[in-house]
C-alpha cells in the first residue's frame, strides 16, 4: 500500500500521492475512527494501484481547479475521497451527498 507523504515533506508538491488537506484529514481519524480510516486507505489503495477501475467506479466533480473524481467508502456512507487522476493524488476526504 501506498504511504502517506512524510509529514516533513513541503505539502503539496509535484508528484506527492495526498495533498496537504488529505493528509491533515487522515490524521485525525487515524486517531479518532481507526476503522473509518482503514476503509478509506482501501479506497486510496484501489485509485493507487488500479485507478482506471477506481475512475469507471467514481462520479466526476468541476471546480474552479477542474475536475475531481469522487468516489465512496463502501460501508461509509456518506464518506467520499476526492482525487484527481494526475499522479493519481488524494485531494480530500469527507462526506458528501
Amino acid at each position: 500500500m501506498n504511504e502517506r507523504a512524510d509529514e516533513a515533506d513541503p505539502p503539496d508538491q509535484p508528484g506527492d500521492s495526498y495533498s496537504a488537506v488529505a493528509d491533515e484529514q487522515l490524521d485525525a481519524l487515524a486517531n479518532s475512527d481507526p476503522t473509518l480510516y482503514n476503509d478509506i486507505l482501501t479506497v486510496c489503495e484501489l485509485i493507487f494501484t488500479q485507478p482506471g477501475r477506481a475512475q469507471s467506479m467514481s462520479s466526476a466533480v468541476q471546480t474552479a481547479q477542474g475536475i475531481v473524481l469522487r468516489l465512496a467508502v463502501p460501508g461509509q456512507t456518506p464518506v467520499k475521497v476526492f482525487w484527481t487522476s494526475a499522479g493519481p493524488r488524494i485531494e480530500a476526504v469527507f462526506p458528501h451527498p
